[in-house]
């Protein structure tokens, strides 16, 4: 493993070619046995998402905004998995813990830019049903197919083209002796740590008004959506109207507030000083890795119209 474990006094003339991931930290004699779990979670998301996307291309009665939005959601989560996960798998079953310098920044890019894109497609969704409900009369002229491709394009953008400077900023840096990262993917924090620049402050100050700045405005927005669905919902006189209401949103808020919440979690723990590194390490992989499983099953399970369609297509190939 070349540049693993340079301590001359000559080290910083020279810049790592590769970095190496040791996986989970505290744990690494026993860290193959989580493997399994993580394996059988990833099977789970491409399965799921997949049948998702079946159900609702073979459906006609699924062909709405709602449900091409869902469809969005599944082909990122799918993405998002598949960053991170075979490189975990191979960590843990084939000891592959080295990344190339170039693969390492483009995972780190590819991750921010798939949890960006959910966050913008949980906004999508809450903009969906903020009309639905509170605009009922103006759905159809308003949340088209047309819009459906418009929303998708300009988040695609602004996803992909506002999180280049993240890996961009961090593969600047100069990586001089150390490039073992306690970690099982390519982080930010993670990777950035390791560097022997004099001055790293200007830069992760931008990396982390960046992250917050896009994390935030879309938490902003379904915050104020859902604001104004529950504001319109207590004015409804039938208390089965609000049920009613109400219901078509609870999926949604289930997968914002698990998605958010692990976000911010991960924050507080990698900046404070935390004395089991394991945990952020830990909550990292799985908010890569459970939103994707998860999403499906709670819209599955929530949804009359999924389910009827899941129960049609499973008797089809049945």
């Amino acid at each position: 493993m070349k540049f693993q474990d340079l301590s001359n006094s000559n080290s910083s003339k020279f810049q790592v070619s590769e970095f190496i991931l040791l996986g989970f930290p505290g744990i690494h004699s026993w860290q193959h046995w989580l493997s399994l779990p993580l394996a059988l979670l990833y099977l789970l998301a491409l399965s799921a998402n997949i049948l998702i996307l079946i159900i609702i291309n073979k459906e006609a009665t699924l062909h709405q905004p709602m449900y091409y939005f869902l469809g969005i959601l599944a082909v990122v989560d799918m993405g998002l998995a598949t960053t991170i996960m075979p490189k975990i798998l191979a960590i843990l079953w084939f000891n592959a813990k080295a990344i190339s310098f170039l693969w390492c920044f483009i995972q780190m890019y590819a991750i921010h830019c798939f949890v960006a894109m959910e966050s913008g497609i949980f906004v999508c969704m809450a903009i969906d049903r903020y009309v639905a409900i509170c605009r009922p009369l103006h759905y159809p002229s308003i949340i088209t197919g047309s819009f459906v491709v418009k929303a998708t394009v300009f988040m695609a953008l602004r996803n992909s083209l506002t999180t280049i400077p993240i890996p961009v900023f961090a593969a600047q840096r100069q990586y001089c002796s150390k490039n073992q990262i306690e970690h099982c993917l390519c982080s930010n924090l993670g990777v950035t740590s390791l560097s022997c620049d004099d001055d790293k402050t200007v830069k992760s100050i931008y990396q982390l008004l960046l992250a917050w700045t896009l994390m935030g405005s879309d938490l902003g927005l379904i915050i104020l959506s859902y604001a104004l669905i529950l504001q319109s919902v207590l004015k409804l006189n039938s208390a089965e109207a609000a049920s009613k209401a109400l219901s078509t949103c609870t999926s949604h808020l289930i997968l914002i507030l698990f998605f958010y919440t692990v976000i911010i979690v991960i924050s507080i723990t990698h900046s404070a000083a935390m004395t089991v590194p394991l945990i952020p390490v830990l909550l990292n992989v799985l908010h890569n890795v459970i939103p994707p499983a998860l999403n499906p099953m709670v819209y599955a399970l929530k949804n009359k119209e999924l389910r009827q369609g899941l129960y049609k297509v499973l008797k089809l190939y049945s």
